[in-house]
């Protein structure tokens, strides 16, 4: 091996020169880590491009087999289908959804969390529909509630109540609220 500065040879494993004192280094090319690197890459732009033209073809074979079997019912499938909601709905909806299942909110809470200016200020529009949409059990909302202030504050039934209802609470109805109390030890 030959040193890259002063053009003595010298062993290959030297990592200075014994005659000018230069250090020789491997190129960066050369070193396995790079190569590795480059083999991953490679490998992942492969299988991204090849990926890509499976997936078409079997789309295209499966659209080609509707076609040819029923060439009406695409358009009367068209006809059926419910008209596009925007994405800003979708979410409104979407956000509306895990409000109610995961913290069992009320219905008057989760459209004022989502149209408010500190929370996810949806437009009304897009509250409104999400609150149309929204398939949720209120009744059981305020069931879970009523259970999470019971076991984590022990409260009493008539405190957990006026939590349910309260303006500046969790904005249950009474009937709700009630409801909650009524089943709260079943």
């Amino acid at each position: 091996m030959k040193c890259s500065h002063c053009g003595a040879d010298i062993a290959a494993a030297a990592k200075v020169c014994p005659v000018c004192g230069g250090k020789n280094k491997k190129p960066i090319y050369k070193k396995p880590w790079f190569i590795v690197l480059i083999i991953v890459l490679l490998l992942g732009i492969g299988g991204a491009a090849g990926g890509g033209d499976s997936t078409d073809s079997t789309q295209n074979n499966s659209n080609q087999a509707v076609e040819e079997k029923e060439p009406v019912e695409p358009i009367q499938e068209e006809a059926e289908k419910e008209p596009e909601v925007s994405k800003e709905f979708q979410n409104a909806l979407a956000k509306a959804e895990s409000y109610s299942e995961i913290m069992h909110m009320s219905k008057k809470a989760i459209y004022d969390q989502l149209v408010s200016e500190y929370g996810e200020q949806f437009s009304e529009d897009a509250a409104e529909y999400a609150m149309e949409n929204l398939k949720a059990d209120w009744k059981a909302n305020a069931l879970a509630k009523a259970r999470e202030y019971q076991d984590m504050m022990s409260m009493s039934k008539d405190a957990i109540y006026d939590q349910l209802v309260s303006e500046y609470g969790e904005q249950f109805t009474a009937k709700q609220a009630q409801y909650a109390i009524d089943h709260l030890d079943d």
